[in-house]
């Protein structure tokens, strides 16, 4: 009897690894996927907690794929090790604080760790050459197979005929003929590929996921660093970046002021680490203020949240101030006016 021939895919939840899955199932092989949690990519989250995104499904898209192909999906945390990675790496960042050749050197390697261990004969990725300015161009593909230890093991479906012949095309697990030669940057080949394989429902091609590829996201994240003097974070900084607005009127404490009603929602989990703000007199969103703030800044804060409130053109809004022991007070305010809150407090 043939042995079954099994691979892994990484299932960043967009249209080219669901594609690069496709072709390889197709050829017989038993294919599972892999999906890296670092933080970073949790598009879903963003998705379900604001209005403005309701028209977008609130989904896991690495789920959603792994679903739509018929394979079991490993999900595996590496917050803590892909912490290396963010803050140390080795070949730079890209337009913003993405690491993306590191990032995909590290999982990789996770990967091809992960073969090792239960039995699986090569890795699959849905990289195409010339398709990202950083990690997939053509001289760095190689550095990507060479330096995850993975080398000859690392099969790129949907690119394989512009690249070196892997192990699993000569050892005849799959077949090259059946493989493809996109290159570039439009994914008009992947979006018709699609349609012939019956895909009508998909990630948008080209988004991504990955928050570290935002430029307002990384500014955030670089005030973060900034302001605790280290290059640090946790699960709840990560998340915290993704949601409000952000201003930072001293050098000692940044407000968070949530936009809509989800993100309010979605802020009062934090109500207990953070002194909070809430306007009491007229309809208004809620605030945290991160940081060691003296009375003067919590005064300054509230007639910033003021601004936001609907009471912004009054002479007075009151706003309920807590602190972390829980113990509240009013405090009545004068608003900021617009000439008041300068650009350079939005980060």
């Amino acid at each position: 009897m043939t042995r079954q021939v099994k691979a892994v895919a990484l299932i960043s939840g967009g249209l080219d690894s669901l594609l690069a899955v496709k072709v390889v199932q197709d050829q017989g092989v038993h294919v599972e996927g892999i999906n890296f949690f670092t933080g970073f990519c949790v598009e879903g989250h963003t998705h379900a907690i604001r209005k403005k995104e309701k028209a977008k499904p609130k989904r896991n898209n690495a789920l959603w794929v792994a679903e739509q192909l018929g394979i079991k999906l490993h999900i595996l945390d590496i917050i803590e090790e892909y912490k290396e990675v963010v803050f140390n790496p080795k070949h730079g960042y890209g337009a913003n604080l993405n690491p993306c050749l590191d990032c995909k050197v590290f999982m990789v390697r996770k990967a091809h760790e992960w073969i090792e261990r239960n039995g699986f004969d090569f890795i699959i990725t849905g990289e195409v050459v010339g398709q990202r300015p950083m990690s997939q161009r053509r001289d760095t593909m190689p550095v990507v197979s060479r330096e995850s230890g993975a080398d000859d093991l690392l099969l790129r479906p949907l690119s394989a005929r512009n690249l070196p012949e892997t192990r699993p095309e000569r050892e005849g697990w799959v077949s090259r003929d059946r493989l493809y030669g996109f290159s570039g940057r439009s994914r008009k080949p992947q979006m018709e590929l699609a349609q012939r394989f019956g895909f009508d429902d998909y990630a948008q091609p080209a988004g991504g996921c990955c928050f570290l590829t935002d430029a307002n996201y990384s500014s955030k994240l670089a005030d973060l660093w900034r302001f605790r003097g280290a290059k640090a974070y946790e699960i709840d900084d990560i998340m915290l970046l993704k949601v409000g607005r952000h201003l930072r009127p001293r050098p000692n404490f940044k407000v968070i002021i949530a936009r809509e009603e989800g993100e309010g929602r979605f802020l009062q989990g934090y109500r207990k680490q953070f002194v909070n703000l809430e306007t009491v007199s007229h309809p208004g969103p809620l605030a945290l203020i991160d940081g060691e703030a003296s009375e003067e800044d919590i005064q300054l804060a509230a007639r910033l949240v003021a601004r936001y409130s609907k009471g912004r053109g009054d002479d007075r809004v009151e706003l309920q101030v807590s602190g972390r022991d829980g113990v509240s007070h009013r405090l009545a305010v004068v608003p900021l006016s617009a000439d008041e809150v300068p650009e350079s407090w939005h980060l």
